[in-house]
């Protein structure tokens, strides 16, 4: 018994990965995606693993399918989070793509789009996009037909990506990163707005933390305002580091070794499009403060 439960969790360990990739981009969060993927590995242990033919194909399918029960769960408690929710950020300075064979899937951006799909959309697109799961074995998976995949793989293709406008490359968007960051420290309301797309949205998620905004702010002219009523008190002592978060360029912010939260951002050809400001401390452990410095 011993020597099987040694193999079980060899074949787990080398898979778990995947699993936590499958997991994180289904729920947005590190933490749930931890829960879940533990859950999976106490049914493995307890299942009788002598009628398992593919035992990655089993364990894929059991995390996949749990994680389809736990979004219905985590979007009714989202409804009662304070403020706008954002993902969980993970640092994929490690590991680029998060288990995955693609790092697709990964962004916020994309994340927070993936939360208007169902919950069986968003398993097929994160199956197809990010593993490069064949049409077939994810029917088997989510108990479907092949076509009845396409067409779910298809809808959520055209949502993610129709409402997104191309992205800078990874180069400038840490240039825009870094220049908003100083604009921000000083409150230069003209140098903030030349940064702006006209539709800027600033989205921050502190579940009702002190002084974290909990309204979405909207357009170059109230963003620039927004972010320089804050420079006079909010940026003393800070200090910022460089990690990569969710394969994105992002800012790691601290004062004194706390760890106050993490900020990045999406751009186009038309400026800076979001920023996200991540400041619930509860949703940075998977983040570490650790990093290149600043320039």
């Amino acid at each position: 018994m011993a020597g099987d439960l040694d193999q079980a969790a060899k074949i787990f360990t080398e898979v778990r990965p995947r699993l936590f990739g499958i997991a994180y981009r289904m729920l947005g969060s590190a933490a749930e995606a931890e829960d879940l993927v533990q859950d999976v590995w106490l049914r493995w242990q307890a299942y009788d693993r002598d009628t398992v033919e593919n035992p990655g194909a089993f364990l894929a399918t059991t995390t996949t399918r749990l994680a389809i029960n736990e979004l219905q769960s985590a979007r009714a408690r989202r409804e009662t989070y304070i403020g706008p929710w954002l993902p969980e950020p993970v640092d994929t300075g490690a590991d680029p793509y998060l288990g995955a064979e693609r790092g697709e899937a990964l962004e916020f951006a994309v994340l927070m789009l993936m939360e208007k799909l169902t919950p069986t959309e968003r398993a097929a697109y994160v199956l197809r996009e990010a593993f490069d799961y064949p049409y077939s074995q994810i029917a088997s998976i989510l108990q479907s037909t092949e076509p009845a995949v396409r067409q779910l793989v298809s809808r959520a293709r055209k949502h993610v990506t129709g409402e997104r406008k191309a992205p800078v490359s990874e180069v400038v968007q840490r240039e825009l990163l870094a220049t908003f960051l100083e604009a921000a420290r000083t409150g230069d309301l003209e140098e903030l707005e030349k940064l702006f797309a006209a539709d800027v949205a600033s989205v921050s998620d502190g579940n009702g933390a002190r002084n974290v905004s909990r309204k979405i702010v909207v357009g170059a002219a109230r963003v620039a305002k927004f972010i320089a009523a804050f420079s006079s008190w909010y940026w003393e002592g800070v200090e910022i580091r460089w990690i990569t978060a969710n394969g994105q360029p992002s800012a790691v912010l601290t004062r004194k070794g706390e760890l106050l939260g993490v900020v990045s951002l999406t751009a186009s050809a038309d400026g800076i499009d979001e920023l996200f400001w991540m400041l619930n401390p509860e949703k940075l452990g998977a983040v570490t403060n650790e990093g290149g410095p600043l320039s």
